[in-house]
C-alpha cells in the first residue's frame, strides 16, 4: 500500500458528481469549507451551497429545514464540531423527524495531530451511533468515500458519514461500497481482525506479519458501524473464536462496543478491543498520536498471538 489520498478530496469529488447528476442537492459548511472540500461543489453550483459561518447549531437547523422542502442536504464541518455543539439540533430536529442531513464530518480522531484535544473527536462514533434513526458510516480508503457518499444519498433519512485530515492509504482487494455490509478483504481461519476508517491499512499490514509467523488471520473491513453487519459476524464466529476490532476511536461506544453487542450471546467467543483508551487526546504528529496510543501493527499482532 503505497497510496496515500486525502478521503476529503474524494468527499468533495463525489459532491461535485452529485451536483451534476441532481438538482436536488444542497450543501451546507460551517466556514470549513477549504478544509471539509465542500468548497469543490460551491465552485461548481453557488446557487446550491451555503456558508452559515461559525455557527454549528444554525448549520444542523438550516439543513433540517431545507430538507424538510424535499432537498438532499450535506451539512459539513470538522467531527467534533459537526457531532458536539450541534447535537441538540441533531437529535431533535434532523433524526427525530428522520429528515434527508447526512452529516459528512472531517478531521476526526487522533490523526488530526497538532490541533490536541480540542480538535481530536475520539467519541463522535459513540455520539452519533445513540441517536435513533442515525447511520453512521467510517470508510477506509478515498476510494470507499466516494462510493459511500454517492450510496448514501440515495437513502433517505440521515447519516453521519465520518473522514479524517490525513491523508489513508488505499486498500487493495476491497470490494465496492454496500451500504450495512461488512467485506472480508482477506480470509483466513485462526483469527479476525475487524477494522474501520484508517485502521484497516494498519491491519491489513498486521495481517501480512501474522502470516509469516503462521497464523492465518481473517480481516474485515467495517464501513457500516450502525446498523452494524451481524449476519457476517456471527457467520464468522463458526470458523473465529478470536475477535480483535480496531479503530482510531475510543474503545468506548464505537466499533469495538458494536462488535461486542452483536456477539454477546455467542458462547466461546473473545472480543479483544484496540481503540483509544477512556483518555483525552494531546498534541503530536499523527504518526506520533498513533504510537502513543497503540494503533499500531505491533499491537494487533501482539492481541492476535497472545490468543
Amino acid at each position: 500500500m503505497t497510496e496515500k489520498i486525502y478521503t476529503r478530496d474524494y468527499y468533495g469529488k463525489a459532491l461535485v458528481d452529485l451536483g451534476k447528476e441532481r438538482q436536488d442537492i444542497v450543501v451546507l459548511d460551517a466556514d470549513l469549507s477549504g478544509s471539509t472540500r465542500t468548497s469543490m461543489f460551491a465552485k461548481e453550483f453557488p446557487d446550491r451551497f451555503f456558508n452559515v459561518g461559525v455557527a454549528e447549531q444554525n448549520l444542523m437547523g438550516i439543513s433540517a429545514g431545507i430538507a424538510s422542502c424535499g432537498f438532499t442536504v450535506f451539512a459539513s464541518s470538522f467531527a467534533m464540531f459537526a457531532t458536539g455543539r450541534p447535537w441538540d439540533q441533531i437529535r431533535n430536529t434532523i433524526a427525530a423527524n428522520r429528515l434527508n442531513v447526512k452529516i459528512c464530518a472531517t478531521h476526526a480522531g487522533i490523526t488530526v495531530g497538532e490541533d490536541g484535544a480540542s480538535h481530536q473527536a475520539n467519541e463522535d462514533i459513540a455520539i452519533m451511533r445513540a441517536i435513533p434513526n442515525m447511520r453512521v458510516i467510517v470508510p477506509c480508503d478515498a476510494y470507499e468515500t466516494y462510493e459511500a457518499v454517492k450510496a448514501i444519498a440515495q437513502i433517505d433519512g440521515p447519516f453521519y458519514l465520518r473522514m479524517g485530515r490525513s491523508k489513508f492509504p488505499v486498500i487493495p482487494n476491497r470490494l465496492p461500497f454496500e451500504f450495512g455490509k461488512g467485506q472480508v478483504i482477506e480470509r483466513g481461519k485462526d483469527v479476525c481482525i475487524v477494522a474501520c476508517g484508517i485502521m484497516v491499512s494498519v491491519a491489513f499490514e498486521a495481517v501480512a506479519i501474522l502470516r509469516e509467523k503462521g497464523i492465518s488471520p481473517t480481516l474485515v473491513n467495517m464501513p457500516t458501524i450502525k446498523p452494524i453487519d451481524k449476519d457476517l459476524l456471527l457467520e464468522l464466529t463458526k470458523g473465529h473464536n478470536l475477535f480483535i476490532t480496531c479503530e482510531e476511536h475510543s474503545i468506548i461506544g464505537g466499533l469495538g462496543s458494536a462488535v461486542c453487542e452483536a456477539l454477546s450471546e455467542v458462547q466461546g467467543v473473545t472480543i479483544k478491543r484496540l481503540g483509544i483508551p477512556d483518555t483525552f487526546g494531546q498534541s503530536g504528529t499523527p504518526d506520533e498520536l498513533m504510537r502513543h496510543y497503540g494503533l499500531t501493527v505491533e499491537n494487533i499482532v501482539s492481541f492476535a498471538t497472545e490468543g
